[in-house]
């Protein structure tokens, strides 16, 4: 005569508590990714820009010591845009092609930034224009300059000059965020007094 085995058998499968507990925890795991990806506020994702722009002329101090060569920053203020460049052997500038990383870079909306190059000490005038290539004001001297194609133009002259001596031209630059219904406005300050490392405040209320 057969008899039962007095093993149990076990039943396969999850039961409806394990499947929700794994429901749960795939939730919360794509809730963290979620908020890494996209969670964000205007205000950090303001403060990424200026670190960049930050980190970027440090390194950019340090290349033009190394290369001995005269670099420089110029700002497109109506475009929210800036980029790097260098003076090349017949005193004209070029962009900094050679780097991707100077290459133009764009604020993305709704970003903007304001330089501001007065009221700040210039201790380090003699130095920074002991060239006849610029003026007081920070442009080209005209001589020299000859009117051609489109492609033949010289580059403007960048407002922020990165010497080879590593000095830099003294400047504040606010990154401004105006807020909208979510958040209010913030900005971030960028400073140089002379040497880098450049120093960032922020956030602020109101630009410095």
């Amino acid at each position: 005569m057969h008899r039962p085995s007095s093993i149990n058998s076990k039943h396969s499968g999850f039961t409806l508590i394990e499947v929700m507990v794994v429901l749960l925890l795939i939730g919360l795991a794509a809730g963290y990714v979620m908020y890494n990806a996209f969670g964000s506020s205007q205000a950090d994702l303001l403060k990424s820009q200026a670190q960049r722009l930050q980190v970027l002329t440090d390194m950019a101090s340090d290349y033009a010591v190394l290369n001995q060569r005269q670099l420089g920053i110029r700002f497109e203020h109506d475009k929210h845009e800036y980029y790097f460049v260098y003076l090349d052997d017949e005193d004209k500038w070029q962009r900094l092609d050679d780097e991707e990383m100077y290459a133009t870079h764009t604020l993305p909306e709704p970003f903007t930034f304001t330089l501001n190059l007065d009221d700040l000490p210039w201790d380090v005038e003699d130095r920074l224009f002991d060239r006849d290539l610029f003026d007081e004001n920070l442009s080209v001297s005209e001589e020299g300059v000859d009117i051609g194609n489109e492609e033949d133009k010289l580059l403007p002259p960048p407002q922020v000059l990165i010497m080879s001596s590593g000095e830099i031209t003294p400047f504040t630059l606010s990154f401004n965020y105006e807020g909208d219904f979510d958040e209010g406005a913030v900005y971030y300050s960028l400073q140089n007094q002379e040497l880098p490392p450049l120093s960032l405040e922020g956030p602020l209320e109101r630009p410095l």
